[in-house]
């Protein structure tokens, strides 16, 4: 069987795709790269996620020097919520109390909701969660939101 000189070998037709994917991936990467903005460097504008709608009174991410793991952070951030409802909640107030509660209340509060001695694990943070959710939704069935006037 004679081979036309016209009819690519295996060969070349995979030296061409090696060819195409040597150029094709430098150009790929130069798309999702930083892009720069006035001499400043941004992280990755086409992959960013847009941010939560603010709101001025709910309980912002605990700092990171609070508690070593994520875990830990994540359990004090939701007793505070919990702290705040029910403080709204008891003295049937509809006002922020955000100001008036500290990230040293909630470790202050750990024994109430403590469900394990091991320190890495102390508590449940979905049960905390559902308890912070159930509470809050007290409060907004009892405060009802303010509606926006001119």
């Amino acid at each position: 069987m004679r081979i036309s000189k016209l009819t690519p070998s295996r060969f070349a037709l995979m030296e061409a795709g090696l060819l195409i994917l040597s150029i094709a991936l430098p150009v790929g990467l130069i798309s999702v790269a930083p892009t720069t903005v006035a001499g400043q460097q941004t992280s990755f504008n086409s992959m960013a996620i847009a941010g939560d709608e603010t709101d001025a009174c709910r309980v912002p991410k605990p700092p990171a020097d609070l508690a070593e793991t994520a875990y830990l952070r994540n359990g004090y951030r939701a007793i505070l919520r919990i702290l705040i409802a029910e403080e709204m909640l008891a003295s049937e107030n509809c006002a922020c109390l955000l100001d008036a509660f500290t990230w040293d209340q909630a470790l202050g509060a750990l024994p109430r909701f403590q469900t394990s001695d091991t320190p890495r694990l102390p508590f449940k943070v979905l049960d905390l969660y559902a308890k912070a959710d159930a509470l809050e939704a007290q409060v907004m069935e009892a405060c009802p939101p303010v509606q926006g006037g001119g």
